[in-house]
């Protein structure tokens, strides 16, 4: 494989739909382009980012494969900044195959996982933070989370860190103008002046960093695990948020075998509900898989809805799952309050008064309100709007800005510490290597390689 072919490959999703595109990237796009299809005018007569109506055929059998709108664009105005040809035809998974097969057979070769956004990125025309946000784009769960998207993707964390990178870079060439060529009439750069400049860059990466647990959020959701024993109504709990009915709901214990996964907005919160298995001691073997799955995904829960049900009140088992949440963030959520009197339902609040306890009947829609309205105060503290805030949403760049940090605090304690000029100029400069490797301005071809690696074929 090179860069420079031509690369090809259905940029929409497999299955039956209205429309489905095939998209076209290289030197040899529009040659390949002209074999295969037949409009009104020639294809070379087609004029650039305009689209034609047409049909593609076979030019081994004449055979027509499709009705199509094709879409010519020329370099460098493209998003990959090389000749780029759509071919918008019928969405039947066998009509796209064929269309792709003969823009194969024409000298296309099969495109990589994100190659048309890593040739966007090598071409200059988007940085690496700016790719990143492209698949955060596809695979964002609310507006918040696309908005917070599209900013990057339109360059505003790149800018912000450019600047900061521009600064540190800038200083260490003073520094070395300074130290190597004394003999020239060049203003002398102090170590307090160092020291002042490093301090504001700092000052700026700590903003940008600080908002990193919103923008998390926002881009992956909160995993919320849904335990309790069986058939206390973790099921019905899924559906009611959720909105319709994905998880099985019965009278029979032990339903549920399986995890069941499914995202929730709430007030602008994405929520990775987790709907487990009822945790109790079982001969079943099927139902004991079902127990230890439910086990491993409250490990890695960020917050556990632990329902209890009013009419049993509080058991052994329930205070064994209590115990194997410990350090996580818990919600009590007594189900079933119209079933029970004033006075049992008391009598189960007090076991749990040092814990948040949410009274609810699913099946009468009685506490969703507060559930919601709840996990909205502890992660949104009631807002998510992203106004004019610049998010890190990244975990590899949240990393990165903290390595920068700390390099900046080692030049600082050089200077703090008597340390000649000059040394501060190594942990200056790792700094902003470090937030060139967000934006690929001094990042591994390994790097590079996996990140792209993570898209899906035709972006």
């Amino acid at each position: 494989m090179s860069e420079n072919d031509t690369i090809a490959a259905i940029s929409t999703p497999y299955g039956t739909g209205g429309i489905g595109i095939i998209r076209i990237s290289g030197e040899k796009a529009f040659e390949i382009a002209s074999t295969i299809f037949i409009g009104k005018k020639a294809f070379s007569r087609i004029k650039s980012h305009s689209i034609s109506y047409g049909r593609i055929i076979d030019p081994v059998s004449g055979s027509t494969v499709d009705e199509v709108l094709i879409t010519k664009m020329e370099r460098p105005a493209t998003f990959t900044k090389e000749d780029v040809v759509e071919i918008n035809c019928h969405g039947g998974i066998i009509v796209l195959r064929r269309i792709l097969e003969l823009v194969v057979r024409g000298g296309c070769r099969p495109a990589e996982p994100g190659e048309f956004t890593k040739r966007a990125f090598l071409n200059g025309r988007i940085d690496l933070s700016q790719a990143e946000a492209v698949i955060d784009l596809i695979n964002s769960k609310t507006n918040e989370g696309a908005k917070a998207a599209v900013d990057q993707l339109e360059g505003r964390l790149s800018t912000r860190l450019k600047e900061a990178r521009d600064k540190l870079i800038g200083l260490i060439a003073h520094i070395e103008v300074t130290v190597d060529y004394p003999e020239h009439d060049i203003e002398e750069i102090t170590g307090r002046k160092v020291y002042d400049e490093v301090s504001l860059v700092r000052k700026r990466l700590s903003e940008i960093v600080k908002g990193f647990e919103k923008g998390r959020i926002i881009r992956e959701g909160i995993t919320t695990v849904i335990v309790g024993r069986p058939n206390v109504g973790k099921s019905s709990l899924l559906n009611e948020l959720v909105g319709k009915s994905k998880a099985i709901v019965t009278d029979i214990p032990g339903t549920t075998r399986d995890i069941i996964e499914e995202y929730v907005n709430i007030n602008g919160i994405p929520v990775r509900l987790v709907d487990t298995a009822g945790i109790r001691e079982t001969e079943d073997t099927v139902e004991k898989l079902g127990v230890d799955k439910a086990e491993k995904a409250l490990e890695s829960a960020e917050l556990v809805i632990m329902i209890i049900d009013a009419g049993d009140g509080a058991k052994d088992e329930d205070f064994k799952i209590i115990e194997k949440a410990k350090g996580k963030r818990l919600i009590i959520l007594i189900n079933k309050i119209d079933l029970v009197g004033e006075a049992a339902l008391k009598k189960i609040c007090d076991i749990f008064s040092d814990k948040c306890v949410i009274k609810a009947s699913i099946k009468q829609n009685i506490g969703i309100d507060s559930l919601e309205e709840f996990i909205t105060g502890l992660f949104g503290k009631g807002e998510m709007d992203l106004n004019s805030e610049v998010l890190v949403t990244n975990i590899r760049h949240k990393a990165l800005i903290d390595s920068a940090i700390n390099s900046i605090d080692d030049a600082c304690k050089a200077y703090k510490g008597g340390m000649p000029l000059d040394f501060a100029t190594i942990d200056i400069k790792n700094a902003a290597e470090y937030l060139g490797q967000i934006t690929g301005e001094s990042v591994s071809e390994d790097v590079v390689r996996e990140i792209f690696s993570r898209f899906c074929i035709g972006k």
